[in-house]
């Protein structure tokens, strides 16, 4: 920028100091996310931590939020332990499914505030956006990564919480399960974490602008109504149901999965009919291809669970 517009016009500068870091921010995350498969030793798999309980029980893998005395409010190690893990995801071709839960009696309250007031007191506007990244990356990583997540929102499923769910492919939900975009009551936007993405193609414009604007909380028969879940089951049978969901997906190839998931994303967001039968006619040529296509004729001619080999 020639010199004499920076003197007129400092902010000019500013600006263009906060671009250049959110698009580098930006291309780091894809370099991470995107790092060569084959590469990545099991030792590199993210850990579980005491935030953030991981149990991999054959093709599923079952995340639960844990700070069950905070209502899983995320707080900076549960924010890094969400995000690595739906990193890693991507390239996880012996995971086929993600159960996402909470312990205890929400599922999650959203932003835990006292990390709020530590992460945002005295930041530059550079250093803002990169605190803001280390949180939306993770719903952003979870539409990327090729599993189907079903997520068990059973309680409180504020803010943060709220995006958590809404980023799931499948969700249920008990009675007490009460959800909101807590963000506008707590003097920011409505619209964080993409929430904004999310709700209005779910359930419209007009409903979702009523939710954003109010941070009012929809309990577990409206969001049935709305169909933001698929049910709302007992609080003592939703772990069933969840595992019940998950044998139903198990029935699936895993390489269908994964393209029904990429089909769905992009769907969503196709410009044209014809866009999306390009992608689908493509998708099922692969399928067709797939060495577990046969696989799946036989099981379902002899009525039978399918025994899939991996990638």
């Amino acid at each position: 920028m020639d010199t004499s517009i920076r003197l007129i016009f400092p902010e000019f500068a500013r600006l263009g100091n906060v671009c250049r870091f959110a698009v580098g921010t930006v291309c780091a995350s894809w370099r991470n996310t995107y790092t060569n498969p084959r590469e990545r030793s099991v030792a590199e798999r993210p850990q579980m931590s005491e935030t953030l309980l991981i149990e991999e029980q054959g093709h599923v893998l079952r995340a639960t939020l844990n700070r069950p005395d905070k209502l899983n409010a995320l707080n900076r190690e549960l924010i890094d332990a969400l995000r690595e893990l739906f990193l890693s995801l991507y390239w996880r071709r012996d995971i086929r499914v993600v159960i996402l839960c909470g312990a205890g009696r929400a599922f999650s309250a959203g932003l835990d505030l006292d990390h709020g007031k530590t992460a945002t007191r005295d930041l530059t506007a550079s250093q803002g956006l990169l605190e803001q990244r280390k949180l939306s990356e993770i719903v952003i990583a979870m539409r990327r990564c090729p599993q189907p997540i079903v997520a068990l929102v059973d309680g409180p499923a504020s803010g943060a919480g709220f995006a958590l769910a809404l980023a799931s492919d499948i969700r249920l939900a008990t009675p007490r399960t009460r959800m909101n975009a807590a963000f506008i009551r707590l003097g920011v936007s409505g619209c964080d974490v993409g929430v904004s993405y999310f709700l209005p193609r779910m359930v419209g414009s007009a409903v979702a602008a009523e939710y954003l604007f109010t941070g009012r909380f929809i309990d577990a028969e409206k969001a049935r109504a709305l169909h933001l879940v698929s049910d709302v089951v007992a609080t003592d049978d939703i772990r069933a149901a969840g595992d019940a969901i998950v044998d139903e997906l198990s029935k699936a190839t895993p390489l269908s999965l994964r393209l029904t998931k990429d089909a769905l994303n992009h769907s969503i967001n196709a410009t044209s009919l014809d866009a999306v039968i390009a992608m689908e006619d493509r998708n099922q040529v692969l399928g067709f291809r797939d060495d577990n296509f046969q696989e799946g004729i036989a099981a379902f001619m002899e009525k039978r669970a399918p025994r899939y080999a991996d990638d």
